[in-house]
């Protein structure tokens, strides 16, 4: 048997981060967390005994998990979460749970939640006016935008 799954690197507060992100993104759920154990701590960082050292979550039914590893690698753009969702009630909503409590919005529909990790959130919309003849006047007004708007992007689309 093989498991696939993204291991994202985090420096404490990993327990906030999973709870954060299954209420966020619908079909998903934390689904194991190892704790640091009692004793010597051999592990990197300030981690301390009884704190989690991993949680495994699915995000929409994917497979993620968060390592507790300490300052050496914080989070980049280099590596991002995208999220399909289906109009702008929905990238709004997941849009402001991302950015609040010192999240940072970026352009183009990323920003970057208040651990440092780096989200796409995609309205499905985009990719089907991508697909139009109009697809370079889309593109245009999408890289105007920090949070995308499927009513602009249709204006595009329409011309």
């Amino acid at each position: 048997m093989t498991d696939v799954r993204t291991v994202l690197w985090f420096d404490g507060r990993i327990e906030e981060a999973a709870e954060l992100y299954v209420s966020l993104v619908p079909d998903s759920r934390i689904t194991d967390v190892m704790r640091i154990p009692a004793g010597d701590n051999p592990w990197p960082g300030d981690a301390s005994p009884g704190e989690a050292l991993t949680v495994d979550l699915t995000l929409a039914g994917a497979p993620f998990q968060l390592l507790n590893g300490g300052p050496q690698f914080p989070q980049s753009e280099a590596v991002s979460i995208a999220v399909t969702v289906d109009g702008q009630a929905e990238v709004d909503r997941l849009w402001e749970g991302l950015v609040a409590d010192g999240g940072e919005e970026s352009q183009c529909g990323w920003c970057r939640d208040r651990f440092g990790v780096s989200w796409q959130v995609i309205p499905k919309q985009l990719g089907e006016l991508m697909q139009g003849e109009r697809s370079a006047d889309v593109t245009r007004a999408m890289l105007t935008m920090r949070k995308l708007d499927v009513a602009q992007l249709e204006a595009a689309a329409r011309g």
